[in-house]
């Protein structure tokens, strides 16, 4: 296997397109963390932390707070499992949010078809979206419960 890329913090700053003094933030904050430091004192971060960096950037761009975010963060992080997981169920929940946003703005514009275009809606809806609607209707509902 190869090496571990490690980014200086000017680095990271530009792949995830913030300031280095946005990072300094997130670091004191507890929101990100160093993987280790250079031989000459520098902070180096990991692939795993430009990834979380963008997913924080996301959640800000949804108007989540940072104490929401870090809340957010914390709690699939609590449930133990490796950080890949924790990574792609926070994105998860976070594109869950944003369904459920759209859905309800939806609502109101289906019931605006006529039965016929609606029927033409449902034929266009292909099984494998079906199924998937279908798994997320659970998974929201077991997440509420």
């Amino acid at each position: 296997m190869g090496e571990k890329k490690l980014y200086k913090i000017g680095e990271l700053a530009h792949l995830a397109g913030v300031s280095s003094r946005t990072i300094d933030y997130y670091t004191k904050m507890g929101l990100i963390n160093p993987e280790t430091r250079s031989c000459t004192n520098y902070r180096l971060y990991s692939d795993e932390t430009l990834l979380r960096l963008k997913r924080i950037e996301h959640m800000k761009r949804e108007k989540y707070t940072l104490e929401e975010i870090k809340s957010s963060l914390r709690e699939w992080s609590a449930i133990g499992q490796s950080e890949r997981v924790t990574d792609k169920l926070t994105s998860l929940h976070i594109h869950l949010e944003q369904l459920q946003k759209e859905a309800k703005e939806l609502g109101p514009m289906l019931e605006q078809l006529k039965p016929n275009q609606m029927k033409k809606l449902m034929k266009k809806l292909t099984p494998s979206t079906a199924a998937c609607i279908e798994a997320l209707l659970l998974l929201l509902g077991n997440s509420q419960s």
